[in-house]
């Protein structure tokens, strides 16, 4: 089946994105990336050098030519230091795409959704391609999106917690009134955690510490892909409706 997945002209191969935090080293994170069939890779222009080219960086692991490099403002808890960071990855040459993260709270790291309309609002007019990370709800999704955001990135649980989705009903109603494509992002833990996430209808998955935090990460990595790929043709393909009662796979008309 042609299934196409295009933000704003550019066209993707994989529906699973990956990040780049919490590997034992550059070369750990290269081979999980390789694993997943990611061609989209985010990194934190806060935590990560992808700047200074002089010194060991991240884009000497990850080929900037085979890969993606969607630039993150991990780390941001006010509109300010999120354009900031915005501003300097444009400004590396790194790329016009932007994953915005307004934190709110340091403790469970939601976004501060008043900071992030502003900010989406204020780089979508730059000509940055906003991809807000925003919570499970439904009527910031659309004000997001009415301030420029080229697709929306609504939690599944809270960053790193591995507790998959929590609220597939706000995202289902997400998704119903979306204009952009949906990526779910962060609180994924395994495999089957992504696949509902492409059951329900998502365009795809942005997570990390589910892979790098696995106890064999290169396993997950490969087990993430699988997952993605196995959801998205289960909803391709349509599932049965639920029933309370039984329905026999061999009908019984027409047997002797």
């Amino acid at each position: 089946m042609e299934d196409k997945f295009i933000i704003r002209g550019m066209e993707f191969r994989s529906r699973l994105w990956v990040g780049t935090g919490k590997y034992k080293d550059f070369e750990e994170t290269r081979k999980a990336i390789e694993a997943s069939g990611a061609d989209v890779v985010t990194v934190a222009v806060r935590r990560t050098n992808i700047t200074d080219r002089k010194s060991e960086n991240l884009l000497d692991f990850i080929d900037p030519k085979k890969y993606k490099i969607l630039p993150n403002t991990a780390g941001c808890y006010t509109v300010e230091d999120a354009l900031r960071y915005s501003r300097l990855a444009r400004e590396a040459g790194i790329s016009d795409l932007i994953k915005l993260e307004v934190i709110g709270d340091e403790k469970t790291l939601f976004p501060d959704v008043i900071g992030l309309l502003e900010a989406t609002e204020i780089l979508a007019k730059e000509g940055f391609i906003v991809l807000p990370y925003t919570n499970d709800d439904p009527i910031m999704a659309k004000r997001l999106v009415d301030a420029g955001a080229a697709a929306v990135m609504p939690l599944a649980a809270p960053i790193g917690s591995g507790l998959g989705i929590r609220n597939p009903y706000n995202i289902k109603i997400i998704l119903e009134q979306a204009t952009v494509p949906i990526i779910v992002d962060a609180g994924v833990g395994t495999a089957s955690d992504v696949a509902i996430a492409m059951e329900l209808g998502c365009d795809a998955v942005l997570l990390n510490t589910a892979i790098a935090g696995a106890k064999d990460p290169i396993a997950m990595a490969h087990a993430m892909k699988y997952g993605v790929m196995a959801g998205r043709l289960a909803f391709k393909a349509g599932r049965i409706g639920k029933k309370l009662y039984a329905t026999a796979s061999s009908p019984f008309d027409g047997m002797i």
